[in-house]
C-alpha cells in the first residue's frame, strides 16, 4: 500500500487506533501519514491498538517500536510476537521534547515531573542537571503527562509542542532532548498485504534454540543471496525458557526471489519463523530511505 492509497483510505471513514490521547507522538505519525483528517480512535495502550484492530474495530493501528536513543519499544515487540496483525507501512518521526507548564505555574514550586518512561529517559542529562531535586515519574504518555499538568500548577510535563497546544501549556524550555537527531520509528499495522513497491523491508521473527551458532545459522542464508540487514535484535522467547526470538529487518519483499531464497534456507535452521509483513521503506531525517 502507498502513502497516498493510505491518506485517501483514512479519508474515506477508515478507523485508524493509536496511542494516545491527542497530542501523542504516535498521534503525530498518524497525521503524518494517513493526514489530518483521517477518524482516528485513541486508546490507552499499546496492546489497545493490537487488539482493536484484530477485532475489526479499527482498520489500521499506529504503534512505536524503536527510538533512535532508546532502542526497542519492549511492549511493541512482545506484541508482534502474538498477533495475527501485518505491518504495512513505517513512520519516522523526529522526536523533539520540551518542559512544559501551565501558564500561572511558578517553576520554583513544581513538585513533580511527568512524562513516559521512555521520554524521561531521552531526557535523563537534562534533567539532572537542571532539575536533580524534583521527583520524576511515569506516566502513560507525554500527552497524559500534559493533560495533568493542565490541571495542576505543580506538576511540569516532558511532551511535544502539539500537547503544549492542546493542553494550554506555556514552553517552559524547548528542546530537552539529549539527543539532537533524536526519532522514533512507527509501525502501521492491518490485516490486509502489501504489494512490492521496489523499494521496500520486510520484518520477521525468528525463534532458535540457545546453541552454539545458532545466530550464525540464521544469518548466512542473508548473506549468501545478498539481502541486506537493516536491524536485529534478540529477546528471551516469552514461551519457553532460555530459547531466544530474533527480531529482523531486512531490505526487500516477501514475493522477491531472493527474499524467497532466504526464507527457504531458514528452514531447518530456526524453530519457528514469523514473517510479520513487507511494506514500503520509510523516509529518514535527510530524505533517504531509512
Amino acid at each position: 500500500m502507498t502513502k497516498s492509497a493510505s491518506r485517501s483510505a483514512g479519508e474515506g471513514g477508515d478507523v485508524v487506533a493509536f496511542l494516545g490521547p491527542h497530542g501523542t507522538f504516535t498521534h503525530a505519525a498518524v497525521d503524518r501519514y494517513f493526514g489530518p483528517d483521517a477518524e482516528k480512535l485513541s486508546v490507552p495502550g499499546i496492546d489497545d491498538v493490537f487488539v482493536e484492530v484484530e477485532a475489526g474495530r479499527a482498520r489500521y493501528g499506529v504503534v512505536p517500536v524503536e527510538n533512535s536513543t532508546e532502542g526497542a519499544v519492549n511492549n511493541t515487540q512482545d506484541c508482534l510476537t502474538d498477533t495475527s496483525l501485518n505491518i504495512i507501512a513505517e513512520v519516522i518521526i523526529p522526536i523533539e521534547h520540551n518542559f512544559l507548564l501551565r501558564y500561572d505555574a511558578e517553576p520554583a514550586k513544581v513538585s513533580r515531573i511527568l512524562s513516559h518512561r521512555q521520554s524521561l529517559a531521552q531526557c535523563r542529562r537534562w534533567l539532572k542537571t537542571y532539575w536533580p531535586q524534583v521527583p520524576t515519574h511515569e506516566v502513560s504518555s507525554n500527552a497524559e503527562a500534559a493533560r495533568q499538568a493542565s490541571e495542576d500548577p505543580s506538576v511540569a510535563a516532558i511532551a511535544g509542542e502539539r500537547a503544549a497546544s492542546l493542553y494550554g501549556l506555556k514552553i517552559e524550555t524547548r528542546q530537552i532532548q539529549d539527543q539532537r537527531n533524536n526519532s522514533t520509528r512507527f509501525l502501521v499495522l492491518a490485516q490486509t498485504l502489501t504489494h512490492p513497491t521496489g523499494r521496500d523491508k520486510t520484518s520477521i521473527l525468528v525463534y532458535t534454540e540457545n546453541k552454539p551458532g545458532a545466530l550464525f545459522r540464521v544469518l548466512e542464508p542473508f548473506e549468501k543471496q545478498q539481502v541486506s540487514l537493516t536491524r536485529i535484535e534478540a529477546r528471551p522467547a516469552r514461551d519457553s525458557i532460555w530459547d531466544y526470538v530474533f527480531f529482523i529487518d531486512f531490505e526487500g519483499h516477501r514475493d522477491d526471489p531472493a527474499v524467497q531464497k532466504v526464507f527457504t534456507q531458514l528452514q531447518g535452521r530456526a524453530v519457528k519463523i514469523k514473517n510479520l509483513g513487507s511494506y514500503p521503506m520509510a523516509l529518514s531525517l535527510s530524505g533517504e530511505s531509512a
